[in-house]
């Protein structure tokens, strides 16, 4: 198969990058640069990694605040395999899934593979429209794309937008900078940029 070929059949993958805690590589900022070379040291060619930005932990009180980043991927691997190279990395770095919406020293959400859905556009959609209570108590077994808070949450929005505001939403039909744009004022200002603070891309 030809180089030109193989470049057709990647398919753009976005993720979001949260830590609030130290790591084994060091304070927050340390570990999200960190995690970015472990994901280009297994094969996942990161393309563009947005602005870093502060955001108060939830639900509030509930430990310091985080530092979010939005990265784009391109890759032919399967979704699921994508995934596990996600969580492999967070175990690198010291990740340990105990308590949902804890504080953690990585945390690396697979947002969209392309258009995707999976399992399926029922499934989906069960998961976008379930409660906040129920969410709190549940999570799903089985791979949900996209995202089922992407729509929700300006932390993981105002990084998106860095990285891919044209990107659309295959159920809902809204850009991430639509979707971010329908999002409460109070919540955006909440997220804030760190000036001079980057990850950069070798």
């Amino acid at each position: 198969m030809g180089q030109g070929a193989e470049k057709a059949n990647l398919r753009r993958i976005f993720v979001a990058m949260g830590a609030n805690l130290p790591s084994t590589a060091g304070e927050p900022i340390d570990t999200l640069r960190g995690a970015v070379a472990a994901l280009q040291a297994l094969g996942l060619h990161v393309s563009a990694v947005s602005r870093v930005f502060e955001t108060p932990c939830f639900p509030e009180g509930a430990g310091p605040d985080y530092l979010n980043a939005a990265l784009e991927l391109q890759s032919d691997l399967p979704a699921e395999t994508i995934l596990s190279v996600l969580h492999e990395v967070e175990a690198q770095f010291g990740r340990v899934r105990e308590t949902r919406w804890a504080g953690r020293s990585l945390d690396l959400d697979l947002l969209a593979v392309e258009d995707l859905i999976a399992p399926d556009r029922e499934g989906v959609e069960r998961w976008i429209n379930m409660p906040l209570e129920l969410q709190m108590k549940s999570a799903p077994d089985t791979l949900i794309l996209p995202h089922p808070r992407i729509q929700d949450r300006a932390f993981m929005l105002i990084p998106f937008a860095d990285v891919a505001p044209d990107w659309k939403h295959p159920l809902l039909g809204q850009t991430v900078q639509e979707m971010l744009d329908a999002r409460p004022a109070g919540e955006k200002t909440g997220v804030k940029a760190l000036d001079g603070v980057e990850i950069p891309l070798k």
